[in-house]
């Protein structure tokens, strides 16, 4: 089988067509930055014009300066004008049209941006075109779900001889920063329940996936009024920081790290009234019983492990195996990693490609020094051949809580094994860990499965039995305990984490019920409407 070295460099084909990006969108127009930029690079590496092998030149984007930062942050509070604008009294359906539209303006970029996920991110091609089409399901799946929604909304109810019209609106201006690692998916994950609720938004993609978002950016133009969604280029500490300092941001919608979410925190100052939305990291792990079907238990470990090159919070972070199986796992396991695919991303079969960040396979490289000099070993063949830009999945055993391997989010191949002997050790594990996103959990004997779902559902938000941790589908809540989450993301959670119920109040009585009537029947109220919208 070829090494990771041998097919780390593509020479057989090319990004020919640079895209260099100057535009930005503030306040309903497209606008032109004559500023400093920031070149794109692919971490695939490319022969050059003089034939040189080096990053791959992808195109470039603007390197905003706060003023234009605030400029969006203007605009958006404009729009919004506390409650009053345009955007946030808008009929519902009106509303809904927008994002419809938008969605169809979308599904034009389609090629475009799966090739730039793969250039840019380094996706296989199967998942670059699963995460475009699954963001645009989703798009619509959150209108029907608005739609349900304010259908069971469109009625008046009666308490106490009071009548009560109850609906859920916007909570103002949104700042939403998304991950690289799904950077359409979940970074529209945040950014449409929150503009389809009424709010409006500035958002800043994140450093690598960013070139991807600028085909969608005339579509955003054509799609919103004025100060709807406004999108920005550049760092954090001159996009997102000045923002958050002036206070007016209501809402900080992140997918990321803890550091960043509390480092942004710290930097407004009314964070009584900041609600938080956040997607955080994560240590899931799996747990497999001593009846686990192990042909199955070792695919999915395999898929929690290693898709995306474990680059998902949602990933399988450290196995616990019980120790009257581990060995014959281990066995297995080790071989079905060694047997997995690294390609390019357009190659059919590439289940492991590039690593987009640079520094990232030195990183890799460091957890495996530092857990061999603490007693664990690759058992793997393959484990931690490294190349420029990969480090083949290492699979690390035994591992102990002395490693960096045990405490960190690695975010990367590489698979930390630990042998249990008693349930209540992985379980322990758990419980004192910073995080609590999910569990794997492989076994049979549903006397032993039972007692552990009671207790896994209180120390995680999400137990899956015999399969991998992930976050769809997208209709199931996605959140977390502890240091994983703030709110929850779905395609019905995530309107009411963008929002806040209130509601009309009149006692019931006839001079009251006379101006309820005539107000229904004249539809001068937006917000007080017993249509159902189909």
């Amino acid at each position: 089988m070829e090494t990771a070295t041998q097919v780390s460099v593509d020479t057989d084909r090319s990004f020919d067509r640079p895209l260099h990006s100057t535009e930005y969108l503030v306040d309903g127009a497209l606008k032109t930055w004559t500023g400093n930029t920031t070149p794109v690079y692919s971490n695939i590496y490319t022969k050059n014009a003089e034939g040189e092998v080096g990053p791959t030149l992808l195109g470039s984007i603007p390197d905003m300066e706060t003023d234009a930062a605030l400029e969006a942050l203007d605009a958006a509070e404009k729009a919004f004008c506390r409650g009053q604008g345009k955007w946030p009294t808008m009929r519902v359906k009106d509303r809904l049209k927008c994002l419809a539209n938008f969605a169809e303006k979308m599904k034009a970029h389609r090629e475009e941006v799966v090739e730039l996920l793969m250039w840019e991110i380094g996706k296989n091609k199967a998942d670059s075109y699963k995460e475009f089409d699954r963001t645009v399901d989703y798009i619509f799946d959150t209108i029907e779900a608005y739609k349900k929604l304010d259908r069971k909304s469109a009625k008046f109810d009666k308490e106490s001889g009071i009548h009560a019209h109850i609906r859920r609106g916007p909570l103002g201006v949104v700042l939403c920063l998304g991950p690289y690692n799904y950077p359409l998916n979940e970074t529209f994950c945040l950014l449409i329940p929150a503009i389809i609720m009424g709010n409006t938004a500035i958002f800043k993609p994140a450093k690598h996936g960013v070139l991807l978002i600028t085909p969608l950016l005339k579509a955003f133009h054509e799609s919103f009024p004025p100060g709807v969604v406004n999108i920005v280029f550049g760092r954090g500490r001159k996009i997102a920081s000045p923002i958050m300092q002036t206070g007016k941001i209501d809402v900080l919608a992140l997918i990321g790290h803890s550091s960043s979410a509390v480092a942004l925190q710290d930097q407004h100052p009314y964070k009584n009234r900041l609600r938080l939305v956040l997607g955080l990291e994560a240590k899931n792990p799996g747990i497999v019983l001593p009846d686990a079907d192990l042909d199955l238990t070792i695919k999915e470990c395999i898929s929690g492990t290693l898709s995306y090159n474990g680059q998902r919070c949602t990933a399988l972070k450290i196995l616990f195996v019980h120790e009257s199986i581990v060995e014959e796992f281990n066995s297995r396991f080790a071989k079905a990693v060694d047997a997995l695919h690294y390609g390019m991303p357009w190659e059919e079969g590439a289940f492991l490609t590039p690593l987009p960040e640079p520094n990232k396979p030195e990183y890799i490289q460091g957890l495996i020094r530092d857990a061999e000099a603490k007693g664990a070993k690759v058992i793997n063949k393959r484990g931690g051949e490294l190349s420029h830009n990969y480090s083949y999945p290492a699979v690390l055993y035994p591992v102990t809580s002395e490693m960096e391997v045990y405490h960190e989010e690695q975010f990367g191949p590489v698979i930390p094994i630990m042998a249990y002997r008693d349930i209540n050790e992985p379980l322990d594990v758990m419980a004192a860990s910073e995080y609590g996103q999910q569990v794997s959990l492989f076994g049979r004997d549903i006397r032993k499965i039972g007692p552990l779902v009671d207790v896994l559902a209180n120390l995680v938000c999400r137990v899956n039995l015999n399969s991998a941790c992930q976050r769809g589908p997208d209709v199931y809540p996605f959140t977390g305990r502890k240091n994983s989450a703030v709110s929850t993301l779905s395609v019905f959670d995530a309107l009411r984490s963008f929002s806040i119920r209130t509601f009309v109040a009149a006692k019931d009585n006839p001079y009251n019920n006379e101006i309820l009537d005539a107000l229904m029947d004249s539809k001068d109220s937006n917000f007080v409407s017993t249509e159902y919208l189909l």
